[in-house]
């Protein structure tokens, strides 16, 4: 179930809260992934984010794998799904800084204003995915939620299609969606036509069989 874009203030906690919270979350670590807690009270660790992308991306061309379609030195092509990535980030990132190093990491030269972020946790047995706001910080919902990822989970998501930013989209990118999108229609077109094509053979055989002279 997807619900509106967080937008509840959070009471950070202080600085003997964060360390207390810190030993907690390594101690329920199984991943090796702990967090780090330094002199200045800002903490290190590590997230998780699943890629659930319906459009394709834009990467260099030595860096993509994969259905794609190339324009000049860059390549636009669909991710597999449920990708999931890792990346060790800071408790003073934001979402924004935390979408940007994602692109950054795989070479995708999407403009970040085409992504947003989502948490997904569980709660009453239901599951909420929920758009996190610029201003969020994603470790510190990790350390809260502790490190367990069916509690909480992070989502890379386009916006949705009434939200899309087109001026953030090249003249390149837009004229590889469109080669993807004419393959995939003629693709779709051959699946048709096969199936229609056999169903009429049957049919005429049926046929064939029921006026067949005795």
């Amino acid at each position: 179930q997807d619900v509106q874009k967080e937008t509840e203030p959070h009471a950070y906690l202080s600085k003997e809260e964060v360390k207390e919270k810190i030993q907690s979350y390594n101690s329920s670590v199984t991943d090796k992934l702990k967090m780090t807690l330094n002199a200045n009270g800002i903490y290190t660790g590590f997230i998780k984010v699943q890629m659930e992308l319906c459009r394709p991306i834009t990467v260099q061309s030595s860096q993509s794998q994969g259905r794609c379609a190339h324009s000049n030195n860059e390549t636009a092509f669909y991710l597999p799904d449920g990708c999931v990535n890792t990346l060790h980030i800071s408790s003073t990132n934001t979402v924004r800084e935390v979408i940007e190093a994602l692109l950054k990491k795989f070479f995708v030269a999407d403009n970040p204003a085409k992504f947003a972020l989502y948490k997904r946790c569980h709660k009453e047995d239901q599951v909420y995915t929920c758009k996190l706001s610029d201003r969020e910080r994603p470790l510190y919902l990790r350390l809260v939620a502790g490190p367990r990822t069916e509690m909480l989970s992070f989502v890379l998501r386009e916006h949705e299609t009434g939200e899309v930013m087109w001026e953030a989209f090249t003249i390149p990118e837009l004229q590889n969606f469109l080669r993807i999108l004419d393959k995939e229609e003629n693709e779709q077109l051959q699946v048709l036509k096969k199936r229609y094509t056999a169903y009429r053979d049957k049919l005429e055989e049926a046929l064939g069989g029921v006026w067949k002279p005795g």
